[in-house]
């Protein structure tokens, strides 16, 4: 069984930054994709960024120079460094991977249990 457990988050002022932390554990052979979703009152949940196996990265453009992902292969976490905070940015985060796990042939898509980031005065 695979798990992504989440920390960080909470409450922030506008222009402030805060840090929030993925862990991944359980049986998996390798881990691909690795990213960072948020979902906002009333809205989809969209794509924030991306880190592939390689390291390559991919931004939402709203948060492009502001967001930096992070990733750790041996320690199997990824990271979302949150700077210049706005309060568009309150949403729930999701930390999302796709893993190929023990018990299966093709790989699958986790979720955190997310966690809630609010930017507000």
């Amino acid at each position: 069984q695979v798990q992504l457990v989440q920390s960080g988050g909470g409450l922030v002022q506008p222009g402030g930054s805060l840090r929030l932390s993925c862990a991944a554990s359980g049986s998996f052979f390798s881990i691909f994709g690795m990213g960072w979703y948020r979902q906002a009152p009333g809205k989809q949940r969209e794509l924030v960024a991306a880190v592939s196996s390689g390291g390559s990265t991919n931004y939402a453009d709203s948060v492009k120079g502001r967001f930096t992902i992070l990733r750790d292969n041996a320690k199997n976490t990824v990271a979302l460094q949150m700077s210049s905070l706005k309060p568009e940015d309150t949403a729930v985060y999701y930390c999302n991977a796709h893993i190929l796990t023990i018990l299966q042939s093709t790989p699958g898509y986790y979720w955190g249990q997310g966690t809630q980031v609010t930017v507000s005065s």
